[in-house]
C-alpha cells in the first residue's frame, strides 16, 4: 500500500495521474480536471479546499515534465 498523497506531493500526484490517465493528451487537460482527478485518486487524503491554482499548476507542470523526460 502506498503512502497517502497530499497537495504538497505534486510530483507524486502527477505520477499517479499519469498512471491513471495514460491515454490523455495533456494539452486537453484543464486545471479543473487536475483538481477533480486528484480528488478521485484512491491514495489522496488531503482537504480539497486547500488546493489552489499554484498547486494545480505545479501538478500539471510535473506531469508535463514526466511525459517529456520520464518515458
Amino acid at each position: 500500500m502506498s503512502d497517502p498523497l497530499t497537495w504538497e506531493a505534486t510530483y507524486a500526484i502527477a505520477l499517479a495521474l499519469k498512471q491513471a490517465h495514460p491515454e490523455v493528451d495533456l494539452q486537453d487537460v484543464s486545471i479543473g480536471m487536475i483538481h477533480e482527478w486528484t480528488l478521485q485518486l484512491r491514495q489522496f487524503e488531503d482537504d480539497p479546499a486547500l488546493a489552489n491554482d499554484d498547486i494545480l499548476a505545479a501538478i500539471y507542470q510535473d506531469w508535463f515534465e514526466e511525459i517529456i523526460h520520464g518515458q
